[in-house]
This record gives structure tokens, sequence and C-alpha cells, in this order.
């Protein structure tokens, strides 16, 4: 999946195998649907050597039970079905098990749990929701068509005439894309977002605050902060929903911990809800099944045969720059794009087994790599919509190549069979 809405109402028309049309699908689905695909490459090298699927598990199997500190990463990019086996290896293993959630979406995780949160599905937010407030987030490029089919455009049970019943608020450090849209836009001083966000929460408080302090800490006039805070106020359902232009900047789980507490405030005078605006892939999915899998969301040891939760010192990014980790197994992600150049650095020295359906600057420098069936093209399962809403995606074109469920399940059972040998 290109972003984390999901959209269920694509028409697919295949022709020879092939994807050659996708009705509906916004740009990025385009791209994803409609991209050539090799099916020549082996099932799987070793040592940069085409190999049998066979002796790719059997070396992945052996370099797992070999491993002292393994670390299962990734899940990202499949199905949950394939996760619920990933998982099952780490637990197995005594491995560390880490998702990218850990250093993209894991501040709005930690803030969640000191905070609580007030959450809707998109359903709701299309047919109930009248102000939408954008922070730190450009949904018309990030999530295509989130404003067309979920949020401002569409005529919903409570809002039937659609964009005429909605206000569109941006707050953000930039002029966006989105903020050429909207019907107000704040833009605040880069790495005020914290200082913007208790500011509107004092206000909701009826705090009385110094006109000239607030536009020195936040680049935006007192007055306009008074105005949002009383059109939120007069709102039937309101929605805050963040990007990662709120959690990746300074204050990270803070500024998230502020945005859910804000909204929590709210709540004493109307509806609100709060959501994140999720990264590509069926990150949400991996937060779930690992979550209800081991109790925690991301960043779990499972060395002492129960899991322990520590984002930092479990997270992925950290362990291998710490050298704490000796193997790892890549699962359907690229942390070669993502993780930090002394994370990089650990990954490639140690052996390395990658599976996913496309080559990447992660399975390339790989031990064993393992190539699988692109879920929702050739390999179907559940996925999980940004709004936590469990999905089923379909194969429309065959593949010669496995699913990843398929792999993960035939390496635990290849380390059982070793172990017990």
């Amino acid at each position: 999946m290109r972003c984390g809405c999901v959209c269920d109402d694509i028409d697919l028309t295949v022709q020879q195998n092939r994807i050659v049309q996708a009705e509906r699908a916004c740009s990025l689905g385009e791209r994803w649907f409609l991209a050539p695909r090799d099916d020549s490459a082996p099932p799987a090298t070793i040592e940069g050597q085409p190999a049998t699927l066979d002796q790719a598990i059997d070396r992945a199997a052996r370099l797992l039970i070999a491993a002292q500190s393994p670390l299962v990463y990734g899940l990202d990019g499949t199905t949950c079905e394939a996760q619920r086996s990933a998982v099952a290896i780490a637990d197995l293993l005594g491995a560390n098990l880490d998702t990218p959630t850990s250093s993209e979406h894991g501040p709005t995780g930690m803030a969640f749990q000191g905070v609580g949160e007030m959450t809707c599905t998109l359903g709701e937010l299309r047919n109930r929701g009248d102000m939408l407030l954008f922070w730190g987030a450009d949904p018309v490029e990030s999530h295509p068509r989130h404003l067309s089919r979920y949020s401002l455009e569409p005529a919903g049970m409570f809002v039937p005439r659609g964009r005429a019943d909605r206000t569109l608020v941006v707050v953000d450090v930039r002029r966006s894309a989105t903020a050429e849209q909207a019907d107000i836009f704040l833009q605040v001083q880069p790495e005020r977002d914290f200082e913007a966000l208790w500011t509107l929460r004092a206000l909701a408080q009826g705090l009385v605050l110094d006109a000239e302090l607030v536009e020195r800490e936040t680049g935006v006039a007192l007055e306009r902060w008074q105005d949002l805070i009383s059109r939120m106020k007069r709102a039937h359902f309101g929605a805050l929903l963040y990007g990662d232009g709120l959690t990746n900047a300074p204050g990270r789980y803070l500024n998230a911990e502020a945005a859910l507490a804000l909204t929590r405030d709210m709540n004493i005078y109307t509806r609100f809800t709060c959501g994140s605006l999720r990264e590509p892939g069926n990150q949400a999915g991996a937060d779930n099944v690992v979550l209800w899998s081991t109790g925690y969301p991301f960043a779990v040891n499972l060395a002492r045969g129960y899991p322990r939760y520590s984002p930092g010192e479990y997270s992925a990014d950290e362990l291998l720059r710490r050298a704490e980790v000796d193997t790892a197994l890549i699962v359907a992600s690229d942390p070669a794009a993502r993780l930090s150049a002394g994370a990089q650095q650990r990954l490639a020295a140690i052996p390395t087994i990658s599976l996913g359906p496309t080559e990447t600057a992660t399975s390339r420098a790989a031990t064993v790599t393992i190539r699988t069936a692109e879920y929702g093209i050739s390999n179907p399962g559940t996925v999980y919509r940004m709004d936590d809403v469990p999905l089923a995606v379909h194969a429309c074109v065959t593949s010669p190549y496995p699913s990843d469920a398929e792999v993960l399940t035939q390496i635990e059972r290849r380390v059982r069979e070793l172990r017990a040998s």
C-alpha cells in the first residue's frame, strides 16, 4: 500500500498477468499498481549467488540459530499474516523485535500511553467531521485521496453539503499544498509546535495570555489563536490530524502528547478526535500484530522468554549503533533507507537475511535474500488502515515467488528442526 488510506474502491484491469489500468487510484497508487515487475530474478541468493528457496531457508535458519542477539525488523511492507509469523520467529529465538514505527510513528505511541487518545474511523470522519485541523501534515502530497474521499470534500450523513459544511485549518511551518486549500492557515515558527499547542490548551481553559509573548514564541498573533480555539469549541465534530512535521520536530513525543491533551481538553466542549497520518505500507498492521502478540507495539526484547518494552534501548537503530545485534532478519522493509549511518554500518557488518518483493539497498548487501510476492498485487492477506480498521487485500496477478508468510513459516519450521536435531 502506498499510503495509510488503503483505498478499497480501486478497480484494476489486468491483461496478460499485468495490471494495465487502476481506476480511481491516486498518483501514488498508480505508480505502485502499474509499475513494471520483474519475475526473472532468482528466488533467492546466498552471498550474492543464486540459490534455491530451500537452500536459502536452511541458511537463514542456521544463521538465526547461531546468533546470540538476533534482530527481527521491518514488517511494514507485508500482510498481518506474515507479521504474525515474524513475531513467532522472534519469540522462538528470544530476539529483539522492532518496526519502523520506533523511528517514525513511535512518538505517538509513547504519548498515547501517558495521555490516552480520542479516535474515530475514517467513515465517522467522512460522515460527521465539520472541522478539520491538519498539523504538520500535507495530505495533498502524502495521502492524495484523504481530502477527496474521507475528510474535506465528500458529502456525509451530518455534513450533506460536503466541503461547504466543513472548515479546513492547516498549521505548519511552511505553506504546503494543503494550506492552499485551507480556510485558515497558521504558519508557526520552526520548532515551536509545542509552544503553539500549549497556547491553545491554555486558551481552551480560559487563561489570560501575554499577546507579545505568544507571538514571539509561536510566530502567530494571539488573536488568531483565540479565533481558532473559538471555532474549535463551536464545532460539532472536530478532528486534529497530524503528520511527521509534528512528531519528527524537536520535542517528538511531547509534541504528540500536547496534541492528544489538547484533543482531550476540547471534549469538555464538543466532540473532538485526534489521529496521525500514517506512513506508507502496513505499519498500522505491524503495530497491531506486535501489540496483541507481545503486549507492546514496537521496540520489544524477548531474550528472557517474556516481552520487555523500552523505546530507545530496544529500538533497532539504537541496538545496531551500540553493536548489540549480531544477526538481522529484515522482513519486507529497507532499513538502509531509514536508519542512521552508524546503524547502517553495523547492519552491513553482520549476517543479514532479507525478505521482500523488490531489490533494495538492504537486500543487495544481505547474506541471504529471498524474493517474495508483493502483497495487494500477487499476495492476498489482511492489512490495517491508518484508523486501525483491518481490511482484506486480494491478489490480482500471479507471481512465481512465495508469500512472506509462507517463507517465514518455513524458516520457523526449519529452526525448530535444527534445534531438535
